[in-house]
């Protein structure tokens, strides 16, 4: 018994070994190296360099002069990443159906010069409270707010959008989209930014 004991106890220290400290080292080492961006993040800085997000989590946007993201349920106040969830809000809760309405009305208040309905994605949130892209049309929609905003043609806005559009995945997979703080950022970097 005490052999069996002392077998198990050498493989459970060998197996901690390996799996906990020696692979995770090795992987981190290996991340680090070939892809030091991803492995810390995928940051994005500003012009001065300071770390104002990540590309992979959407934040907030108020300014009339930003695209704004997807609504978020993550958290009290959304955007919170340490509390990523969706709402779990079926489609017969009411109160899923008066937040809707409620944002409709904000958002045709906020952008009286567009025109068609709302694209949906700017009322619903995604699985996880975060999801930092947007659909071109919901890109799109945003623009004469903006335009008017920064006091230039929604034109401008839409060459930053086209250069900021990614395509779809190995070219099949998803649909053309923007990152909401890539977008942001670029608005600055190309127009300035707005007073």
């Amino acid at each position: 018994m005490t052999r069996l004991t002392l077998i198990a106890l050498r493989v459970t220290a060998v197996t901690l070994l390996l799996t906990g400290i020696i692979y995770p080292v090795f992987m981190t080492g290996v991340a680090q190296l070939l892809f030091p961006t991803t492995a810390n993040g995928s940051l994005l800085r500003d012009e001065s360099g300071r770390i104002i997000g990540s590309e992979l989590l959407a934040q907030g946007f108020t300014k009339p002069a930003y695209f704004q993201p997807r609504p978020s349920a993550a958290g009290t106040d959304g955007y919170d990443p340490t509390a990523s969830s969706g709402s779990n809000l079926g489609p017969t809760s009411q109160k899923l159906h008066d937040r809707i309405v409620t944002d409709i009305a904000r958002l045709r208040e906020e952008n009286p010069d567009a025109s068609g309905p709302v694209p949906v994605e700017l009322v619903t949130t995604s699985a996880s409270g975060l999801d930092p892209d947007l659909s071109l049309a919901a890109a799109r929609w945003q623009l004469p707010r903006i335009a008017r905003a920064r006091g230039v043609s929604a034109d401008r806005i839409d060459a930053v959008v086209k250069a900021e559009t990614e395509g779809r995945l190995l070219g099949v997979l998803g649909e053309p989209h923007v990152n909401v703080l890539r977008l942001n950022l670029a608005l600055d970097r190309r127009l300035g930014r707005p007073n």
